[in-house]
């Protein structure tokens, strides 16, 4: 089953309670879902694991390609549960305690031990995505913090912190985490969502770990503290992929900052050939209407015409009452984009450093210059890591890219990545057999038609699953 919309520039959605029923999963597929996001902030272990076994279980009943994104929760700081109806009031004082208490308006149990001894007074306290802000004005150093409410309202239970100005001493990975972990590395997930990384150590924690289980895992580092953005250019060669997650990033940074902050990272990532996902309150309305507003509709549009590989819908799928229209919605959006606007990198980006990997960064770079010049239909890659994919990706050429691959892990993670569409193929014994099989595949999938020009790369011999090394064009 294919979507019966292919565009260019992917989806991903949420699961919960409103999607997470097997029926609602396939129709939110057709609709144009590519990536479906289990958000391990919420749940249990036993639920996790059946959302994507099911997942799993639809790909192989329908013949789907969907990734599961494993979104870790990371160093969430939260205030605990409060009674109904608190509200606290500007100008007024908030105490926060690491002592289990029943939240009030005048105090609030904090679920980090060591926020006492973190913040200092006159550091910002910002709870509820900044719905609600208070200042530090004392603390013990030990159990107790109080604060002066700078801007009220309805104190509620669960509602996450934010410390802008704070050096949290928290790992990226806490204990809940590097448990999660290991759920998904069993469940054999494509991507891993790190959340609140702050330098590119936290990217290669994660990584080593990734490692230790033997998994194709690859990572999504999640752009949501200032410290990251000071260090996006490690994180981004550390990382396999990014997600500006504008919820946390907004809150963290000025809120007037984001934009422009989304620009440049999507930029970064296209100049290192890695996927980025732009995510947080893109289609909220829809949560409970039935249309975007409009300017949601610009918000998607302006994502697509800055070149993101993904676009996330969160609580719109996972809470929303209308997880498939809202996806139906999402997809036509995108598709007028890329039928009227023609996405290009900002910068053109020939390789130029002599690697190990210079031949095969060489071809993929001109495999999308003379695909776009001859007009090919398709430019086709068998791979045994994703590596030429992303490469040819990065180059946002106009026509499609099409990936086999003989491990189901890495086709699935394909569908992440701006442009691609990945098949499964495992009769790699030589180049120009394999290529003869795979015309038959496009043909039966619609993707090419008789005497339609296409670029092919592959490496050769392909028995040595060597670096690229061959470049193409012919006729179908």
């Amino acid at each position: 089953m294919r979507s019966e919309i292919i565009n260019n520039t992917k989806i991903v959605a949420t699961l919960g309670p409103a999607s997470w029923h097997k029926n609602v999963m396939i129709e939110m597929i057709k609709a144009g879902v590519n990536v479906f996001r289990v958000n391990f902030s919420h749940g249990d272990h036993e639920t996790h694991r059946n959302t994507i076994r099911l997942i799993k279980e639809i790909n192989k009943e329908y013949s789907c390609k969907v990734a599961v994104l494993a979104d870790l929760q990371g160093p969430k700081l939260r205030v605990g549960d409060v009674e109904t109806g608190a509200e606290i009031h500007e100008g007024g004082t908030l105490t926060f305690t690491t002592k289990l208490v029943k939240g009030t308006a005048e105090l609030v149990y904090m679920n980090y031990k060591d926020f006492p001894s973190d913040v200092e007074a006159g550091e910002k306290i910002l709870l509820d995505d900044g719905k609600l802000m208070c200042e530090v004005v004392e603390t013990n150093k030990k159990d107790t913090v109080v604060t002066r409410v700078l801007q009220g309202g309805p104190l509620k239970s669960k509602k996450g912190v934010n410390l802008p100005n704070t050096k949290v001493s928290l790992p990226c990975l806490t204990e809940k985490d590097l448990a999660d972990v290991v759920v998904a590395m069993e469940e054999e997930v494509e991507w891993v969502g790190l959340s609140f990384v702050r330098d590119a150590q936290d990217v290669r924690e994660l990584r080593n770990i990734i490692e230790k289980f033997g998994s194709y895992a690859k990572i999504v580092s999640k752009i949501e503290k200032p410290e990251a953005v000071v260090d996006i250019d490690q994180i981004i060669d550390a990382t396999d992929a990014i997600m500006v997650a504008r919820g946390d990033l907004g809150v963290e940074i000025p809120y007037s900052s984001v934009p422009m902050v989304q620009k440049m990272i999507v930029e970064k990532c296209h100049v290192k050939a890695k996927p980025c996902i732009i995510a947080t309150q893109m289609m909220e309305s829809m949560i409970e209407s039935q249309s975007p507003s409009r300017a949601e509709v610009n918000d998607v549009a302006n994502s697509v015409c800055d070149g993101a590989d993904a676009v996330m819908l969160s609580g719109e799928t996972s809470v929303g009452k209308f997880p498939v229209k809202v996806v139906e919605t999402m997809a036509s959006i995108v598709a007028h984009v890329e039928s009227t606007f023609d996405v290009k990198p900002i910068t053109d980006n020939p390789p130029s450093i002599r690697n190990e990997r210079f031949i095969t960064k060489t071809i993929c770079y001109n495999a999308a210059k003379i695909a776009d010049q001859v007009g090919a239909s398709a430019i086709l890659t068998l791979t045994f890591s994703g590596y030429t994919a992303l490469k040819i990706a990065g180059h946002r050429p106009r026509t499609k890219i099409v990936v086999f691959t003989a491990n189901h892990q890495i086709m699935n993670q394909m569908s992440l990545v701006w442009g691609v569409e990945a098949f499964y193929y495992n009769g790699m014994e030589s180049t120009d057999r394999s290529f003869d099989d795979i015309k038959s595949i496009l043909k039966e999938n619609n993707i090419v038609e008789n005497n339609d020009l296409i670029v092919k790369i592959a490496s050769m011999p392909i028995e040595e699953k060597g670096f690229t090394n061959m470049l193409k064009i012919s006729a179908v």
